[in-house]
């Protein structure tokens, strides 16, 4: 495709590693030709790099293929997925689940993104459910100064949550940003 045609989420092959657009903008200077300056960020290794295209430039597509997959554990060797098609279980490393790991939960399911049989993506969703297994009282007084408190979900990931949050509730969290949304 032509590099005037690539999007937010487009995936291609640049240097021969995959890319996902994460930004482009179309510029014109002058009396210069149009390029495309764009923002990648390497499906491999996480690098996030900015790259100019000619506007007539052709740019390599990556195919990457979706698989609903079940997140069972996590050992030595990494995190293990199963496909929900075929039951073939996957181990991703610590770089490609990244933030991810805050979040997941034994048994839940999500879409793992291959290219030539190799997993190199995992998309969560916007949000997730998670019960707080760790969390300190509320003092009276408190409320005057401190509004949030921190609490200990079940994956061990800690985020600030409202003082009325106890232990044992299940509260909602952004995958984007880590903060807290609501109680469930």
């Amino acid at each position: 495709m032509q590099a005037t045609n690539l999007r937010k989420g487009t995936a291609i092959i640049h240097k021969g590693e995959i890319y996902i657009v994460t930004d482009h903008h179309h510029a014109t200077p002058g009396n210069k030709r149009g390029f495309i300056q764009a923002t990648l960020k390497g499906l491999k290794s996480g690098k996030v790099i900015t790259n100019k295209f000619s506007s007539t430039e052709d740019v390599e597509t990556a195919f990457l293929e979706g698989k609903r997959m079940q997140f069972l554990y996590k050992d030595g060797e990494g995190f293990h997925f199963m496909d929900m098609q075929d039951y073939q279980t996957h181990a991703l490393g610590e770089e490609l689940v990244g933030d991810g790991k805050n979040y997941l939960i034994e048994n839940m399911e999500l879409e793992v993104k291959f290219h030539d049989e190799t997993p190199v993506q995992l998309n969560l969703p916007k949000s997730v459910i998670l019960e707080v297994v760790e969390s300190p009282p509320w003092v009276k007084g408190d409320s005057v100064s401190n509004n949030t408190k921190p609490a200990k979900l079940e994956t061990g990931y800690q985020v600030q949550v409202p003082i009325f949050i106890d232990q044992g509730e299940k509260v909602k969290i952004n995958t984007d940003t880590g903060e807290y949304l609501g109680r469930e």
